[in-house]
């Protein structure tokens, strides 16, 4: 025991010694770049121009396989969506195995079998690959066109379409890329209603057979397979694939504006607003600066330690996170920033952005920063590269865009090479601080006014679908006679009627919502004159409570409570219950604002804006400005779907968005003067 005792004490005082060697002052040297032993794919063409790789792993009895047209880019015009449709046509069925014989047959073998229009993917057990690969070159090469699944999928295709009529994210997204790359250009075209009306089956036939050719195309197989085995395999399966011509088309040139410019896409229903800032480029991964590149973008934007991130959500809580990136195609690229803002800092978070991108360009990051970078792309790489998926992806790369056979042997070599220098250089090239369009997705009626006096640049406006248009209207003329107390008398009459509003004396309100898989259960109970008790449940446990008896109250989060205060306590105070509405007859009328294409009214009453639409008199919205964890924000709540009860409307959707949550609450049922006592608000 003695022994043991004075090994572990010995050890103890080396280390100890050795430690005070150290001169912790001083930071590390980089040690020499890790020594990586990638593997290289095993090759062979068939006669019709198919190249097949493949990676041969046996740790797991399991298989996939990826076949890769290698397409050049291609304009749809006024046909647009065509290529989605053929995406959704291919794998249902062939002409040897209708499509529920084929669902039938890849469940029953526990594999997965997908189809896009320049490709296709199937995953396996190694004992059924055989088999797998033989149905998915079936339906590859004989594929079913018929005309119920055309109108299956363009139904589909359509409803989609709708479905993110209103997203802001979407609409942001379609309208950066037509112009970024210009609506002419493939980077640039988005399928809309209209554009998809206009394709047929026999275009879905057309397209197919114009790019679903063999002798532009890789087949990938990784996994547990024998290479003979398999190179004869699919020798009998792709051999019969006819080549043909390949697609030849011309790209049009991406430019970008000659001095920066802002260009603005007003969504009345955005609760914050999208902001990118995208400048085109020309680089390619076998360009010197290739990796100068991606580090400066590291540096600047790339996740938690890049400057965006720590400038706008650190340092000024503008955000959630804003980030930066920019691509190496071998046809059109772009550098883009992208953050989500609050609207009332839209205008702070655009000027930041724009300050941290000049800044790297004319002032040199520091060597910590390129060390932290260089360790994140490394790091990756020496992960990634364990994975036999990243021998085929790297092969692949090597073949589709001329690479040196060496590329990635090197990687590491030359991206420790990367100086400060270098950085900056790629910076002054790539990021066009002085050449960018400045895209803001947002509300007009919120962030116009502050962008106006905060930037410097010229302002274009562009509708939904990039097309250019005029200044969105900021608010219209509110008739002679209307007040706030007028529209509030207007929404009573609509919802059933004073006397009968004066009746309700208590309103129980129970409603669901559903929390990435969960159930959140909403119960609000009022009585007059202005009694509330608000209590969140999830799986059955009181989440939060919010009480008020009419004199006092508190808030209950997770147990811990907390009582109401201030000018917490006396916005309660002057709320009204249970109709609140009685009480916004004492705010003014701000202003008159399209709301999804109806017209709404604006009550402005405390730190609430509420609508309440023109023609229906109902109310449709209220916003509330709270304080949050990165200062001020606006919580909206949405009313629809209203429907009587006891002879009253009340709304039976409620959707409130609460930073990135949105939830959508159900109501189940409603009770009024009845369901509600006095205990409930102690």
């Amino acid at each position: 025991m003695k022994t043991k005792i004075f090994s572990i004490v010995t050890i103890l005082f080396l280390s100890l010694t050795v430690s005070a060697q150290i001169d912790r002052t001083q930071q590390p040297k980089p040690g020499p770049a890790p020594k990586i032993n990638l593997g290289t794919p095993k090759k062979f063409a068939l006669l019709n121009g198919l190249q097949v790789l493949v990676v041969e792993n046996h740790k797991l009895p399991r298989v996939s396989a990826t076949l890769t047209i290698d397409n050049p880019p291609m304009s749809f015009g006024n046909k647009k969506g065509v290529e989605g449709l053929l995406s959704g046509m291919l794998g249902t069925g062939s002409t040897n195995t209708p499509k529920a014989k084929f669902d039938e047959e890849v469940d029953f073998l526990g594999a997965n079998i997908s189809f896009w229009d320049e490709g296709a993917r199937a995953s396996s057990l190694s004992k059924y690959f055989p088999k797998v690969l033989g149905l998915m070159a079936d339906a590859a090469f004989n594929p079913v066109f018929t005309q119920e699944e055309f109108d299956k999928q363009m139904k589909q295709s359509l409803d989609g379409i709708k479905n993110s009529a209103k997203s802001v994210k979407a609409i942001a997204s379609r309208v950066e890329d037509a112009l970024t790359y210009g609506k002419n250009h493939p980077f640039g075209e988005f399928t809309s209603e209209e554009t998809l009306k206009n394709v047929t089956l026999q275009d879905v036939k057309d397209l197919y057979n114009k790019t679903y050719k063999p002798n532009n195309a890789y087949l990938i197989i990784i996994g547990d397979v024998n290479f003979n085995e398999i190179k004869s395999q699919v020798k009998d399966l792709f051999g019969t694939w006819k080549k043909g011509d390949l697609v030849a088309q011309k790209l049009p040139k991406v430019e970008n504006p000659s001095t920066t410019e802002i260009n603005f896409i007003d969504m009345p229903n955005a609760v914050q607003s999208e902001l990118s800032i995208i400048n085109a480029v020309d680089l390619k991964m076998n360009d010197k600066d290739y990796y100068a590149a991606l580090l400066a973008n590291q540096i600047l934007g790339g996740g938690g330690t890049g400057r965006l991130y720590k400038n706008l959500r650190e340092d000024k809580g503008y955000t959630y996170g804003a980030y930066s990136g920019i691509g190496s195609s071998r046809y059109a690229s772009r550098f883009k920033t992208t953050a989500s803002v609050r609207n009332m800092v839209t205008d702070s978070a655009m000027v930041e952005a724009m300050k941290e991108i000049n800044k790297i360009r004319y002032q040199k990051a520091t060597q910590e920063e390129l060390d932290i970078a260089k360790a994140k792309y490394i790091g990756n790489f020496v992960r990634n590269v364990e994975k036999p998926q990243t021998v085929a992806s790297y092969a692949l790369n090597i073949l589709t865009n001329n690479l040196p056979a060496d590329y990635y042997k090197n990687y590491l070599k030359n991206i420790n090479a990367v100086t400060l220098d270098d950085v900056q250089n790629a910076a002054i090239k790539y990021f066009k601080g002085d050449k960018a369009r400045i895209i803001i997705t947002g509300k007009g009626i919120d962030v116009l006014k502050n962008l106006e006096k905060t930037a410097d640049y010229k302002i274009n406006y562009f509708d939904k679908n990039g097309n250019p248009t005029d200044k969105p209207a900021m608010s219209l003329p509110i008739p002679s006679g209307v007040t706030a107390s007028s529209v509030v008398d207007d929404y009573f009459k609509a919802i059933g009627g004073k006397d009968k509003v004066a009746n309700v004396k208590s309103v129980m309100i129970t409603s669901n919502a559903a929390v990435q898989g969960m159930q959140l259960s909403l119960v609000q109970k009022s009585a007059t004159p202005n009694k509330s008790s608000v209590v969140v449940s999830m799986m059955g446990n009181v989440m939060q409570k919010v009480i008020f008896d009419g004199t006092k109250g508190y808030q209950e989060v997770n147990g811990q409570k907390k009582e109401m205060t201030g000018d917490e306590l006396e916005e309660v105070k002057n709320t009204a219950a249970p109709f609140a509405d009685k009480a916004y007859k004492a705010g003014t009328i701000d202003r008159i604002e399209p709301i999804d294409g109806n017209n709404a009214y604006v009550i402005k009453h405390g730190k609430k804006e509420i609508f309440y639409d023109v023609k229906s008199g109902l109310k449709v919205k209220e916003v509330k400005t709270a304080k949050g964890p990165q200062g001020e924000m606006k919580v909206p709540v949405v009313f629809s779907d209203y429907k009587e009860v006891n002879g009253i409307k009340f709304p039976h959707k409620m959707i409130q968005k609460n930073g990135p949550m949105t939830f959508e609450f159900i109501t189940k049922e409603i009770k009024i003067n009845e369901g509600v006592s006095d205990a409930d608000f102690k």
